[in-house]
């Protein structure tokens, strides 16, 4: 057993012996700080629609922006409301910046198999990566690219298969629980990185860190990062 699984107490872990052969990455919150941006989005948004901002924010993330319209309200139009959210999505970007080590993380990994599988929008996420010098994998799920987006597994399924992995070889790094319930359905070891919400929030996870330094520690132990 390595010692990612001895990190994590047998009865919560469902993959031992299971040997990690790629990562999976969340964007929004996980490699780029975008919870202010996205917060100012979502309460200009829901001001203008005449909604409650605080109720609203709480059903977005992890998730595709017109799902969560069509919880917050369902007489609007989601594809009509999709686009005025990325509009003002857009007006942020420059408030947009890489969470601390996200950048030496992914240099880190440049030799090994990982992906970005997010509800984001293509071009924003794809024009901050280049603003902000993140390097792009060769494999990016969108929520556009599934029928069923974050907390069903599509995302993750589609995304070890375009990287040639068992969902079970895959560790996805989440930071919201739609996220984590998706990983762990398609069944990939979940680790939950509590930059947006509390360790007992994410607690479907498999085990859950502070910080992208520890994620690579983890990785240091499956071989898929060299030691410093």
């Amino acid at each position: 057993m390595s010692d990612i699984l001895g990190l994590v107490a047998a009865p919560s872990w469902e993959h031992a012996g299971m040997k990690i052969s790629a990562v999976l990455f969340d964007v929004d919150g996980v490699l780029l700080d975008s919870a202010g941006a996205h917060r100012r989005v979502w309460n200009s948004w829901s001001l203008a629609r005449g909604l409650e901002p605080e109720k609203v924010w709480e059903l977005t993330f992890g998730r595709r922006p017109e799902d969560t319209v069509k919880d917050a309200a369902a007489h609007l139009d989601p594809a009509v409301e999709r686009k005025v959210l990325d509009e003002l999505l857009a007006q942020e970007k420059d408030s947009v910046l890489p969470v601390d080590g996200a950048a030496d993380l992914l240099e880190a990994l440049s030799g090994s198999p990982w992906a970005i599988v997010t509800s984001g929008d293509r071009a924003f996420v794809e024009a901050r990566f280049a603003a902000d010098g993140l390097p792009l994998p060769a494999v990016r799920v969108y929520g556009s690219d599934v029928e069923h987006a974050k907390p069903a597994p599509d995302c993750f399924a589609l995304a070890a298969s375009r990287l040639g992995v068992a969902t079970s070889a895959c560790l996805v790094v989440e930071d919201a629980p739609a996220g984590i319930r998706a990983a762990v359905a398609a069944g990939c070891t979940a680790i939950g990185l509590t930059t947006t919400h509390s360790e007992e929030s994410l607690r479907q996870a498999h085990m859950c860190v502070a910080s992208l330094a520890e994620v690579r520690s983890l990785l240091i132990t499956q071989g898929l990062v060299a030691s410093p």
